[in-house]
């Protein structure tokens, strides 16, 4: 992936990790433990191990590699003892959702087979560089220390004596590796790739393959060992299994899906759903010149989960608006664009997106039918270079030709088309009828506890919340939809000497800022609502979100700078950050332990009770990118 400047901080945070391991190494003792990395949270629930096989899905490909020893070895050899993950990557990428992630999810399971002799006799972690130019034995040692635990798990970094020897490893295992160009046409030296990840049994057979939306270490360590259970001891194999190795990557995703279904029964007519007002919510608002259909919902959502309407085909609209993760994204403090680019604000949910008034954080944007093309364009997002661009890509996809039609008949695919359709799926993501609607709107005394209820008191009175996150007597957004300064955005150009780095969902780090600046040019200024209005006053002002479904949508505030709601009361508690344009609103609060325990309490009760449909719905969605076009229909082993 092309490195900019403007990701260089994401490196350095992953340098950090990776060499305070390493340090780490030279002055532990006995006693401590090995290091940790950030739990993952699991958006499904891992079915227990040897529940279910794993199915067969083809014999893993050969070839010769050199180890970090430069040592000439055959794949299949370092397969035939053990049961293997292979990775491929490149040490110079910089997409977290890459090879970055693919690294510290081998680095958890590497933890769990230094604690466990009977796994680590078994298992075996490989990961492959397909950069042998810069990726050389010598190197790849260098790196590989960044990653050392004290255990004996079997982890090994390999390269290829050159890309002669690498392109037959790719193909067996239809990697496709595409070199980035720069503005002369040649090559950049970083490459743009989709993250697989290969499970392999001792007989050199694919039991499984990862993509990086479902690359959870439990889940990985869960088949590892249910690979380790005898299959008579299983219950029966997936039959049906596909030829297409690409297909494969999701095969297992699939399984997945088919049991949260079963589970839950989450099937949703979107139009219909759309067209019910929810308890708590206002009317949902559709524009006159686009009406809802279900024609127009289904090819906005198609558009939402594709890939291919970045740049370069790897990045969707639902890698910085994540069904599970509350339509937002909970890892990243701000969202990361293509190439792992930098965006310097938080992704805002897109749950009840369709009662808003005002878009994005500075409110620039009233209409969602306009509001995607800014993402589409922007050059640290999905990058694409025009509106051309993207519909002429659009344009050479068949299965869209017929898709506007029915959407949208006689006009074809155009930028206008295009906007509506991704409107009309975010628009009917509606999550209302809170256990707080209940309560307030029903009168259901018990849908609450008694201190949620004190909470809402605390709400509207003391703490002076409803001033902002407004409530009225029919419905409530938690918003007044206006643009305030809370100090936040001011915050962020005091330069102190040290400054904080995200190393992993909520593990952050204080680093000193001189190290950052030899290795990242300064963030760039963020003035809130002055940047459209150019008025003074109007410096680091932000829209107000909703608080509906907060409780799912962390990182908080525009810049995502509170990591949880309990930061969040202490931010306003001690009345945000002094600046000259403060809201007059913004107020030390005085609030003792138990009330904000009693905010955080009602905050709580603020999650819709339809959110785990759209979710489940989503997932059912069709994804695309360059190397596939995945089918909607769970039967066909695709998605």
């Amino acid at each position: 992936m092309l490195i900019s400047k403007r990701v260089s901080l994401f490196l350095l945070s992953l340098l950090i990790c990776a060499f305070s391991l390493a340090a780490h190494q030279d002055h532990k003792t006995e006693a401590d433990p090995s290091p940790k990395i950030a739990a993952w949270n699991n958006q499904y629930e891992i079915p227990g191990v040897g529940s279910y096989q794993l199915p067969k899905l083809g014999f893993a490909g050969d070839g010769e590699v050199l180890d970090t020893n430069q040592q000439s070895l055959r794949l299949h050899d370092l397969f035939s003892d053990r049961i293997v993950l292979l990775s491929f990557i490149y040490t110079s990428c910089s997409d977290p959702e890459g090879c970055p992630l693919a690294s510290a999810v081998m680095l958890r399971i590497k933890q769990e087979l230094d604690q466990s002799p009977s796994l680590n006799q078994q298992i075996r972690l490989l990961s492959l560089s397909f950069d042998p130019n810069r990726d050389t034995p010598t190197h790849l040692a260098n790196y590989a220390k960044g990653f050392q635990t004290n255990g004996p798990g079997d982890w090994r970094f390999l390269t290829t004596q050159s890309n002669e020897q690498l392109d037959p490893i790719l193909k067996a295992y239809q990697q496709s590796v595409l070199p980035d160009l720069d503005s002369n046409g040649n090559s950049s030296g970083n490459f743009s790739h989709i993250l697989r990840v290969f499970l392999i049994d001792r007989q050199q057979r694919i039991r499984n393959i990862y993509s990086a939306s479902f690359l959870n270490p439990d889940l990985l360590l869960t088949d590892l060992q249910t690979l380790l259970v005898p299959d008579n001891q299983q219950e029966p194999a997936i039959v049906n299994q596909p030829q297409n190795l690409d297909a494969l990557a999701t095969t297992r995703t699939d399984q997945i899906h088919k049991e949260r279904q079963t589970k839950t029964d989450h099937s949703i007519d979107l139009l219909t759903f759309a067209q019910t007002t929810q308890l708590g919510l206002p009317p949902l608002k559709i524009p006159q010149d686009n009406p809802l259909t279900s024609e127009k919902i289904d090819l906005g959502k198609k558009l939402f989960f594709d890939r291919r309407l970045s740049l370069n085909d790897t990045f969707s609209c639902a890698m910085c608006h994540i069904p599970q993760q509350g339509f937002t994204s909970n890892e990243m403090a701000t969202s990361v664009g293509v190439e792992g680019r930098t965006v310097r604000r938080n992704a805002p949910t897109i749950l009840n997106v369709g009662n808003l008034d005002l878009l994005f954080h500075d409110g620039r944007e009233e209409l969602l039918e306009y509001q995607s093309w800014q993402p589409l364009l922007a050059k640290n997002e999905m990058a694409n270079p025009s509106v051309s661009y993207v519909l002429n890509k659009l344009r050479g996809l068949p299965e869209y030709q017929a898709s506007f039609e029915q959407a949208f008949p006689k006009q074809g695919i155009r930028m206008e088309t295009v906007g509506m359709a991704l409107a009309s799926y975010q628009r009917v993501l509606q999550a209302g009828n809170s256990a707080f609607d209940r309560w307030y709107y029903l009168g259901q005394q018990d849908a609450i506890s008694v201190e949620a209820q004190q909470g809402f008191v605390l709400f509207q009175g003391k703490g002076g919340c409803a001033s902002c996150h407004s409530i009225d007597k029919e419905s409530a957004l938690f918003t007044d939809q206006q643009l305030h300064n809370t100090g936040i955005g001011y915050q962020n150009l005091q330069q102190s000497k040290l400054q904080k780095v995200q190393l992993a969902p909520g593990v952050e780090v204080e680093v000193s800022r001189e190290l950052i600046n030899q290795v990242s040019e300064p963030p760039p200024s963020d003035l809130g609502l002055y940047e459209i209005t150019q008025n003074p006053a109007d410096r680091w002002k932000y829209r107000t979100p909703s608080l509906r479904n907060v409780t799912l949508t962390a990182p908080y505030m525009h810049n995502g700078a509170l990591q949880d709601l309990a930061a969040v009361i202490d931010f306003y508690d001690q009345g945000g950050i002094s600046n000259p344009e403060l809201s007059p609103m913004m107020r030390p609060l005085y609030l003792t332990a138990a009330e904000k325990q009693q905010l955080l309490s009602f905050l709580n009760t603020l999650t819709g009770s339809d959110v785990d449909k759209l979710v489940d719905d989503a997932m059912k969605a069709p994804i695309g990118d360059h190397q596939v076009t995945y089918s909607a229909n769970l039967s066909s082993n695709t998605h």
